[in-house]
């Protein structure tokens, strides 16, 4: 089955499952860029766009522009072609990533370095949490707070919703939700990873949290051909009934910028609703 990838939460990654993607790293023009990169996506992996029997897309959380635009595209190819869509979020493939990191995968060996989570040297059990970020822009961050991943369901476990703060914000509420981890889970030892875009940005805001692994502001999306059929295999395992069926919606997480306005304010006593009032004219 030929999968294409589309991602447009920060820049854009475009790819067909087995091959390198096409990554444009400046979100002020990934979005103009984004059909001749689908297009030498497909000519690089020697598969036309009609091709894909399956469309992975991201759905965020990041800013609308981008991410409606990525969205929009996949429907569309989705529609015209008849293929299967699905929706990714960006956060939970950055905690997938780090379980297979955490045990050196060779596929992501060349880019972490770390002790396996199962021990450390005096036997104590290890467990490793993800903080995921995305740059949200405006001093924020989006985020979730995940555990490695469940032996019995392969998902990592939620212990922070994917949401939306300033980094010192985030960085308490870590602090907060890793302490009751902690307490929870007594006699072992509990590490934290720092991923995603903008994580290295902020990074003075987790110097304060404790056992800190690594800060680093690679994601799934940014590990070329092994990434990218990591994050089509993470969307695969979670999807649902409705998906497929263009039921895909995006991830702003951030409150809207726009509101209702206000009625018109009456002057002279004039009442828009009818027109008239004290001392109109009548007919």
């Amino acid at each position: 089955m030929h999968t294409l990838v589309i991602d447009t939460s920060f820049g854009s990654t475009v790819g067909v499952v087995g091959h390198d993607p096409v990554v444009e790293h400046d979100s002020r023009t990934h979005v103009e860029k984004l059909r001749n990169d689908i297009d030498a996506a497909c000519r690089q992996a020697g598969v036309a766009p009609h091709e894909a029997e399956r469309i992975v897309v991201g759905v965020g959380p990041a800013p609308f522009t981008g991410l409606r635009a990525g969205i929009v595209t996949a429907k569309a190819i989705a529609y015209a072609t008849g293929a299967t869509l699905l929706g990714q979020d960006d956060l939970t493939p950055n905690a997938v990533l780090m379980h297979y990191a955490h045990r050196h995968d060779p596929r992501f060996a060349d880019r972490f370095d770390y002790a396996d989570v199962s021990v450390v040297t005096d036997g104590t059990p290890r467990v490793a949490l993800t903080l995921s970020v995305n740059d949200a822009r405006r001093r924020q961050l989006y985020f979730g707070l995940y555990a490695d991943l469940d032996a019995g369901t392969g998902d990592p476990t939620t212990l922070i919703d994917m949401d939306i703060d300033a980094p010192d914000h985030i960085a308490r509420r870590v602090g907060e939700a890793v302490d009751r981890y902690r307490d929870a889970h007594p006699g072992v030892d509990v590490v934290l990873d720092v991923v995603g875009h903008g994580a290295r940005k902020y990074a003075s805001a987790w110097d304060g949290l404790a056992r800190l692994e690594t800060v680093s502001d690679i994601g799934a999306l940014d590990m070329g051909a092994a990434g990218l059929a990591l994050f089509a295999d993470v969307a695969q395992a979670h999807a649902t009934a409705d998906e497929g069926t263009g039921a895909v919606e995006p991830l702003y997480l951030r409150r809207p910028d726009v509101s209702v306005p206000n009625p018109l304010k009456h002057v002279l006593n004039h009442d828009p609703a009818h027109g008239t009032g004290d001392g109109a004219a009548t007919a």
